[in-house]
Formats: C-alpha cells, sequence, structure tokens
C-alpha cells in the first residue's frame, strides 16, 4: 500500500512537472504507470478539475484495461485512456506512459520538420533519441478508440517515443514502475528541447544539417541515474518552487 500511495502521488508531480515545464496547457495531457498486468493508475477529472498543474493525489486512480475500476463518484478517466492501455497490452515492458501537448512538437510535426540530431552534448538524451529515430504517426485525431490506438502503438513499436502529428507527443518508461513515470517524463522534455531546436534554426532559414556520426560517438551514455533520477529531483524541486501551493493531498 505505501508504494502503492507513493506512485499515485509519483504520478500527481508529474503531471505538475509537465504543467511548469510547458508540456501541457491548461487540463489537457495525462500520465500512467502499471500496476499490474490488467491495470493501471492514470491522471483523470474529477469534479472540481482545475488544471495539470493543480493535479492532487485524489486525480489518479487504478482502473483496468478494458476503463472500469471502483473510483470515486465524479471522477473520469481521460477519454484518451486507449493510448495508454493499448501501448501497456502490445508493449509488456512498458510500467508509464506520459501524452503532452507541447506548443513546439506540435508546431514542428505541423510544419512536417525531420527530427534530426540538431545537437549534441547541449542535449544528449535529444540527440540520442532523433538519431536512432523518432516516429511520426500521422493522425491528428483525437485517440479515444481502441483501433487508433492500436495504429498509434503500431506506429510507436519499440521506440521510446512517437510524435502525434498536429496533436502533441507519447512517452513511455519501463522498470519500476515510480522510475518509469520519471524516465517518460524526461522523455517527453528531451523530444520538446529538440523541437524548440529545430524551430529556431528553421525560422532563420538556415538548413537543418545532423551533427556528424563521429560526434555523435563521442555522446556518453550518462545512465539512468544523471539523465533520469538527477532531473527528476530537479524536476520536482522546481515544480515545487514554481508550482502553486496546493497540497498533493489533503
Amino acid at each position: 500500500m505505501e508504494s502503492y500511495e507513493a506512485l499515485r502521488e509519483r504520478i500527481a508531480i508529474a503531471c505538475r512537472v509537465l504543467a511548469v515545464t510547458g508540456l501541457v496547457e491548461h487540463i489537457l495531457g495525462h500520465v500512467s504507470a502499471r500496476t499490474g498486468p490488467d491495470t493501471l493508475l492514470i491522471r483523470g477529472r474529477g469534479p472540481a478539475e482545475r488544471g495539470l498543474a493543480f493535479t492532487v493525489v485524489d486525480d489518479v486512480q487504478q482502473v483496468g484495461l478494458d476503463g472500469t475500476g471502483s473510483t470515486p463518484s465524479g471522477w473520469k478517466a481521460p477519454s484518451e485512456l486507449p493510448i495508454h492501455t493499448e501501448i501497456l497490452r502490445s508493449r509488456p515492458e512498458v510500467t508509464a506512459v506520459v501524452h503532452a501537448h507541447p506548443p513546439a512538437v506540435v508546431a514542428a510535426s505541423v510544419a512536417d520538420l525531420p527530427w534530426l540530431p540538431l545537437v549534441g552534448s547541449y542535449d544528449i538524451p535529444a540527440a540520442r533519441l532523433a538519431h536512432d529515430g523518432i516516429p511520426v504517426w500521422p493522425r491528428s485525431a483525437l485517440i479515444r478508440r481502441r483501433d487508433l490506438a492500436e495504429k498509434m502503438a503500431d506506429c510507436l513499436e519499440d521506440r521510446p517515443v512517437v510524435v502525434l502529428r498536429g496533436h502533441g507527443l507519447v512517452a513511455v518508461g519501463t522498470g519500476d514502475p515510480a522510475h518509469a513515470v520519471a524516465e517518460a517524463v524526461t522523455r517527453a522534455l528531451a523530444v520538446d528541447s529538440l523541437a524548440r531546436a529545430t524551430l529556431t534554426v528553421a525560422a532563420t532559414g538556415a538548413p537543418l544539417r545532423p551533427i556528424p556520426d563521429e560526434d555523435i560517438d563521442e555522446l556518453p551514455d550518462l545512465g539512468p541515474a544523471f539523465n533520469v533520477s538527477a532531473m527528476w529531483r530537479h524536476l520536482a524541486a522546481r515544480t515545487e518552487h514554481e508550482g502553486p501551493d496546493t497540497p498533493l493531498r489533503p
């Protein structure tokens, strides 16, 4: 129970992180974590919804992959729950899913700009994601149905992120669910960083050129202790400082 409640809190903080860092606006976006073969915790909306920046633990409830569960009166799972459930169904190793609408990612995707490793040491996770390939799902539809979510998951394949053209992105994490939530959030931030750099360069009229492979080879894998855990501590601290004073629990 203690780890279950800690995971609910981790998801609530992750939603606040998405808001503070600008990856979501207002009441859009959600985070989930696997709790069993057929269950997940997910940030939904209650009768007093105020937006992701004000997420509290009670906004995070457990449902089955079919969307049913014993949830509080007035609480509803997000309409795009299939984004989460179909990825969890198709990829057993995935233990967390983040869906966000970063404006820069939306703009870059609508402009059909390529996802290239334009930068290196400036943002190593972003460079590596781009070098290994960031798939783009070409639909801008609201993913409310299982058939649409299946096609989106097929586009994601075994990659850690997928861009949804004109919509946003989906990022996933693996391993311990609490770690996976942080991993998915940091991956979403890396794609946003890449999108902002791409838009800035494109706006100058300069060509978009990937850094050479020899420079990619010189980028070390700093590992999850730095890329995820240290980054998460920063993000959580920043959110506590910059976000609202609303307690996570009543």
